[in-house]
């Protein structure tokens, strides 16, 4: 007995160490992709046919003024230079300084990130739950009648893009059919909180919810169908085990393996595809900085905003992996 309860727990202690390994691995590719995102993305603005000073001071700007901000912004130093200042300031936290604003770029966009955060947060607590319900019942229903109709509703929406959405919501609910039922417009004000406006957050909310179920709901499904036919769940029910621990203990766990890389991918994209649900709805977050900082040629404001977004993706995926790997009992074995 003592043999058998050394060899589980060894096999516990390896296992976890196999695990830690296998996430300090995953932390240093994500910072050699970091590290490469940061040089495409110094290397795209670099190439853009701007001059940041010329977009500030306009152009009246008289050659010596033109110069004294260049040297002000680091501007005439070698890209290389450029490149390496930027980078060290970014492992200190430093995102620079908005060309436009002429502020600290962690200042400029703390309050649009919060609000933009609080949005995805929002329809990812609703989404999530929602599509994994839906796929995990239209495959214990497969064929049915609630497996045909959300198959066809899913793809339906997943052909369409975000603003087409937003704007049937908006007319639907804010203009034609149901005249000032809800906001058509998410104002915030300078220094507000959007959890303070909840009802403005409505529209922008489920816009997100129906652009990302579609996709974990339909992969949702096909795993749990795939899980459903394996061979350990048929010895399962040979066995007698009652059918509802087979859905809970044995399905539903490996179904969601791969299900959390797709919700992984959809959170990111929810970070990057916020921007257009910003821009239909007036939405204070980083898609409208992100505007702002491209129509006025606000470099260290798009640097910023490209790095975070690519930083959110590699974490999400990271966190991804390792949930999947807790979840899936054959996946912790292969480590």
């Amino acid at each position: 007995m003592d043999t058998a309860l050394s060899g589980s727990t060894s096999q516990a202690s390896g296992s976890s160490g196999a695990l830690f390994w296998f996430i300090l691995r995953r932390l240093a590719l994500g910072v050699l992709v970091l590290v490469l995102v940061s040089v495409l993305v110094f290397a795209a603005t670099q190439a853009l046919p701007t001059d940041p000073a010329r977009s500030i001071l306009g152009r009246t700007a008289t050659p010596a003024s033109l110069k004294a901000l260049r040297e002000q912004l680091g501007l005439n130093k070698p890209v290389i230079q450029q490149y390496t200042d930027w980078l060290t300031g970014l492992l200190h936290g430093d995102l620079g300084t908005s060309l436009a604003a002429r502020e600290p770029v962690a200042t400029y966009l703390h309050d649009r990130l919060i609000n933009s955060a609080f949005l995805v947060f929002l329809a990812g607590i609703i989404s999530i739950p929602i599509s994994i319900a839906i796929g995990a019942y239209a495959a214990l229903r497969r064929d049915g009648a609630f497996d045909v109709s959300s198959s066809v509703g899913t793809l339906l929406l997943a052909a369409l893009p975000e603003f087409v959405l937003g704007v049937t919501l908006v007319v639907v609910f804010a203009t034609t059919v149901f005249p000032h039922l809800l906001p058509g417009v998410s104002y915030l004000a300078p220094g507000a909180r959007p959890w303070d406006h909840m009802e403005e957050m409505i529209l922008p909310t489920l816009t997100l919810v129906l652009a990302v179920t579609p996709y974990v709901a339909r992969i949702m499904r096909a795993s749990m169908i795939e899980v459903l036919e394996s061979d350990y769940v048929e010895m399962a029910r040979l066995k007698g085990v009652p059918e509802r621990l087979v859905i809970t203990r044995h399905a539903l766990p490996n179904a969601l393996g791969p299900t959390f890389q797709v919700i992984a991918i959809n959170l990111a994209y929810l970070a990057g595809g916020v921007i257009v649900v910003e821009y239909v709805f007036n939405y204070a977050g980083i898609g409208r900085a992100l505007q702002d900082a491209v129509s006025t040629q606000d470099l260290p404001v798009v640097q910023a905003l490209a790095m975070l977004i690519a930083a959110l993706y590699v974490v999400l995926n990271l966190l991804a992996d390792i949930a999947t790997i807790l979840v899936t009992p054959k996946l912790r074995t292969r480590l």
